[in-house]
């Protein structure tokens, strides 16, 4: 250690130093890269309709390297029914979770003293584990002293990468049928996302519907959420939870009024009265839902589509 460092050491200020410096270093790692997350307080208002379209207008109008949509609705995606490209990668995701070694346990019981997740179940005579139970928080298999809950790497789905442009890549995680958590794939799949392309990137997430867990860790530290609603009295109650989910993280958000007609006003004086912006609206027209039965993008099937998501587009970059 040099006399600097000593010095600051000295006086309780290096690690101050060393903390500030590699944060930095990580900030200008991802600093460039956006993340905008496309949710809704419930299924089925259109967040895969505008995350498609939007992440299209958006890799041919800005001169981002790539732009990205990553499909995070893990347990039913569906936004790969509407773009076609070049399969890249498919690799298996897994997690880990622990398992019981009979010949090492001494049946101390601490593992399940300390599993917050009741994963683990002490029976006297042996331990029994609940691997849907388990958030692979490591903490029987590391308190355990006779090392008899090594953790082990347990299937969840499956991960695929397509290219579908020069600007465009798309990204689809989807749950093994039976697997009851969503959330450690949609972090294994974001995680992906940040390891494998740059800075000058621009990310969407078609995010899972609802407020619950899901949710969370798909919009969790995002540039921007785009809330997806619809102008009726289902769409608005479930739009008002959103909010509040936003709200409590601190999400910076705004919203998009998809079938938007005469019933509009519900949203917009909601919006106004609590000072949220309104990013745009997707009209209701028969030809959008044709399209999208078909498997279609709007803003290439309907021409006066385009202006609309070219709006929103404008108002989040």
């Amino acid at each position: 250690m040099n006399s600097l460092s000593e010095k600051l050491w000295k006086t309780k200020k290096f690690s101050t130093a060393f903390f500030v410096c590699n944060s930095l270093k990580n900030y200008l790692k991802v600093g460039f890269m956006i993340h905008i997350a496309v949710a809704s307080g419930k299924g089925g208002t259109g967040k895969t309709t505008l995350s498609v379209n939007l992440a299209t207008i958006l890799s041919e109008k800005y001169n981002y390297n790539k732009t990205v949509l990553a499909d995070l609705d893990v347990e039913e995606p569906n936004s790969g029914l509407f773009l076609d490209g070049k399969l890249k990668l498919q690799e298996v995701k897994y997690r880990m979770v622990p398992e019981w070694n009979e010949e090492k346990c001494t049946l101390c019981k601490r593992c399940a003293n300390v599993c917050e997740f009741n994963a683990l179940a002490f029976l006297g005579f042996s331990v029994l584990v609940f691997p849907e139970l388990c958030h692979s928080c490591y903490a029987c298999s590391e308190l355990c002293p006779e090392n008899a809950l090594p953790m082990k790497q347990r299937r969840m789905g499956e991960l695929k990468h397509y290219e579908i442009s020069d600007k465009l890549d798309f990204i689809e995680s989807r749950l093994d049928i039976g697997v009851e958590q969503a959330v450690p794939l949609i972090k294994l799949t974001r995680d992906y996302v940040k390891e494998t392309f740059d800075n000058d990137t621009l990310v969407i997430y078609d995010a899972p519907p609802g407020t619950s867990c899901p949710v969370i860790e798909a919009v969790k530290k995002c540039e921007n959420t785009i809330l997806v609603t619809e102008p009726t009295p289902f769409g608005f109650n479930d739009l008002k939870l959103a909010v509040e989910t936003m709200q409590e993280l601190g999400n910076k958000f705004g919203v998009v009024i998809n079938r938007s007609d005469a019933n509009d006003k519900i949203i917009e004086d909601y919006c106004n009265g609590n000072n949220i912006e309104l990013y745009g609206k997707i009209p209701f027209m028969r030809e959008a839902a044709e399209a999208y039965s078909k498997g279609k993008l709007l803003v290439d099937e309907i021409p006066v589509m385009r202006k609309y998501f070219e709006t929103i587009a404008e108002r989040i970059i």
